[in-house]
């Protein structure tokens, strides 16, 4: 099957061509860590954190890169306003980012490059675009990339050069040639964070460090570059002007982007109080609850993160580990062992149109459906069938609970869902129900029922006994 991939770069859905058979090259722009990382960080990362699960399910070869940056005027004003060192607040700030992509199940990239780590090899790609007069030394000692030697600059974002110039503002003693240019490295003081470079002490502008690491990591030509709904301009616009002025080739082959989260339909701002972290968020969703959310739409598409959104996102999971109740035995397979089941071809067909999640999880709910139907019958195929709808959650890295713990929220490592009544008191009244029933006392036995049902406690009874799970 033909794996087709959107291309920000040509607004159009391509068959993707790696540059090498069977190995791709994935760079995806991470985390200015200067502060906790947000519900709209989580979506980048839980998206290609997926993408890249299912290329290595259909044995490509990924060298995935996502870098950190971890040197910038955020990062140095947060540091100043707590009286600290900025490496302590990166540092923590870095420590806390891979808490939360741990508890996401987001893998770790193979290689996740830091801008300070990479210094020299940013002021040697700003040595050749000055070089080659693509840059220049202001008078403040910045050094900035001149855009009008790059005519194909607008070709990601789509914005005429010159329509930029007609918008800019000039400010009075402005240092720059032309107000659309932007620093590569930034001048710094003697008691300033910077490094020694040919242009005086300093530290690189946040573009350049992008196009350092990646070309570093994966070449001057590389397959799939992917970042954020904010970064196709200015980031990656002048991401493509200065790498490709620099080595004289294409930069990147494949743009991808994610598509924004809005919180009750609304922009995420603190200005507007509806900012929220990831483990904030994490305090009152399970962490599968959430991925899964952040999965259920298409990854280019606007995603409104909202208690309504959640609380079916947590029933649709619920769906999945229902029908998995019964088969906690069963181990997820590779998809190339199942390559012949039809709900597999089906699930593939659906990633290999530009990594569709949506329609992904249609045909899992479609497996739930008919794995509910062969346990019902007790038919012997049903144990195969949980397997597949294993692997197929396994690729986008869910259903990796244990389908009783989740399903009554008593997940260890995530006790914020065990609030309210306990286990314990759920089993004894679930015990005196069952007295009551034994008894002929049904009238008893409703009352309980509804007692826990008030508490949001569901039960469930069958011929092997009653089981019950959190609402």
């Amino acid at each position: 099957m033909t794996l087709k991939i959107y291309n920000t770069l040509k607004r159009k859905k391509e068959t993707f061509r790696p540059m090498q058979e069977g190995k791709i090259g994935l760079y995806v722009c991470g985390i200015t860590v200067y502060d906790y990382c947000h519900i709209g960080h989580a979506r980048v990362l839980v998206a290609f954190d997926a993408i890249t699960r299912y290329l290595r399910s259909q044995d490509w070869d990924v060298s995935y890169v996502r870098n950190i940056t971890d040197i910038d005027d955020k990062i140095l004003n947060r540091a100043a306003e707590n009286n600290e060192e900025y490496t302590a607040l990166t540092e923590r700030m870095i420590d806390a980012m891979h808490e939360d992509e741990r508890a996401l199940a987001v893998l770790e990239p193979d290689n996740e490059p830091r801008a300070t780590g990479h210094i020299d090899e940013i002021i040697s790609m700003v040595q050749i675009l000055v070089d080659n007069h693509y840059a220049y030394r202001a008078d403040n000692g910045d050094v900035y990339y001149r855009v009008k030697r790059f005519p194909e600059y607008g070709k990601l974002s789509n914005k005429n050069p010159d329509e930029l110039l007609s918008g800019a503002r000039v400010e009075t003693g402005e240092i720059k040639e032309d107000p659309r240019d932007f620093a590569l490295w930034k001048a710094a003081g003697e008691t300033e964070i910077g490094w020694a470079s040919p242009w005086g002490r300093g530290r690189p502008g946040w573009h350049i460090e992008c196009s350092a690491m990646s070309t570093c990591l994966l070449g001057e030509t590389f397959d799939i570059h992917g970042g954020g709904p904010d970064l196709p301009f200015p980031h990656h616009e002048n991401e493509i002007a200065q790498s490709e002025a620099a080595t004289g080739k294409t930069f990147v082959r494949y743009w991808m982007h994610a598509g924004a989260v809005r919180v009750d339909d609304e922009k995420m701002s603190k200005s507007l109080n509806n900012f929220f972290t990831i483990r904030e968020v994490l305090k009152k969703y399970h962490p599968e609850v959430v991925r899964f959310f952040l999965l259920s739409s298409h990854y280019r598409s606007p995603i409104n993160y909202s208690e309504d959104n959640l609380i079916e996102a947590r029933q649709g999971l619920e769906r999945f580990y229902q029908a998995l109740r019964a088969y906690d035995n069963v181990e997820a397979q590779a998809l190339e062992a199942l390559k012949q089941s039809p709900w597999c071809q089906r699930f593939v067909e659906s990633m290999n149109d530009d990594f569709n999640t949506r329609e992904a999880f249609a045909v899992m709910y479609d497996l739930v459906r008919e794995l509910n139907t062969a346990t019902r019958e007790q038919n012997p195929n049903a144990s195969q069938l949980a397997i597949e709808l294993k692997s197929l959650g396994a690729v986008l890295g869910l259903l990796n609970a244990d389908a009783e713990q989740f399903l009554q929220g008593t997940d260890l490592n995530h006790p914020a869902e065990s609030d309210g009544i306990s286990d314990a008191q759920i089993d004894t009244l679930i015990a005196d129900r069952e007295a009551a029933k034994t008894a002929k006392n049904y009238a008893l036995a409703d009352e309980i029922r509804e007692q826990l049902y008030a508490q949001g406690i569901i039960l469930e009874d069958s011929r092997d006994g009653t089981r019950w799970r959190r609402d």
